[in-house]
């Protein structure tokens, strides 16, 4: 396929979203709560990885990143995520301490966007998931120098065999490795709809710790 023949499938590509709309009566006074009902319609229908979020940092150059992460807890204290504190993510967390987020469920049209600060979790709270974890997970968090230039899987692979040696029997959690909670300021409900005259929904959380909710145009 030539280059301008790719452009052109890039650039006509179009679906007519046809979902029901979403109105304000239909929101819950409680982003989370909304949140769980959406979720809850992702694994209804099916589909993959509902919990995977969208992860945005920035980098001491204020430049933006972003990667895919599965979500493991959402309550009102916020949004639980987990991995090495030294990867790319974790250092970037440590020095700008805030993140966005977004859960794309395109399947139902529809998206949840998250603002707000990142805080770590506990020991405690590290710990209790870690223990959860398959051992294989377990071993690969020891085993795995995230984002880190490394010569050939092979590298990962001796890794791997050196933490199955240290850890017979069970795996300790890293001390490079755990949890962040994204504590959420703002939530943007997003419902597809035809001629992309989509329904947006806002809650920001005031000084009082209530949310309000808007309509944004599309």
């Amino acid at each position: 396929m030539s280059s301008d023949r790719r452009h052109d499938h890039v650039r006509d590509r179009r679906v007519q979203y046809e979902s029901a709309g979403l109105d304000r009566a239909d929101l819950d006074a409680s982003p989370i709560t909304q949140w769980h009902r959406w979720y809850d319609a992702a694994v209804e229908a099916d589909l993959p990885e509902p919990n995977a979020m969208v992860i945005g940092t920035v980098d001491a150059d204020s430049m933006p990143d972003s990667r895919v992460v599965l979500v493991r807890a959402v309550d009102d204290d916020g949004l639980c995520f987990y991995g090495n504190y030294e990867s790319a993510k974790g250092r970037q967390l440590a020095g700008t301490p805030k993140a966005s987020a977004v859960f794309p469920w395109l399947a139902l049209h529809r998206q949840v966007r998250v603002r707000g600060r990142v805080e770590l979790m506990t020991a405690a709270e590290s710990d209790s998931y870690f223990a959860s974890r398959p051992r294989d997970s377990q071993l690969g968090a020891w085993a795995s120098p995230q984002s880190e230039d490394i010569a050939d899987r092979s590298v990962l692979e001796a890794r791997v065999a050196e933490a199955e040696r240290r850890f017979p029997t069970a795996v300790d959690r890293p001390p490079h490795w755990g949890g962040w909670r994204l504590v959420p300021t703002a939530f943007e409900f997003w419902q597809g709809r035809p001629s992309r005259l989509h329904d947006r929904f806002r809650y920001t959380l005031g000084p009082n710790g209530h949310w309000t909710i808007s309509r944004l145009a599309p």
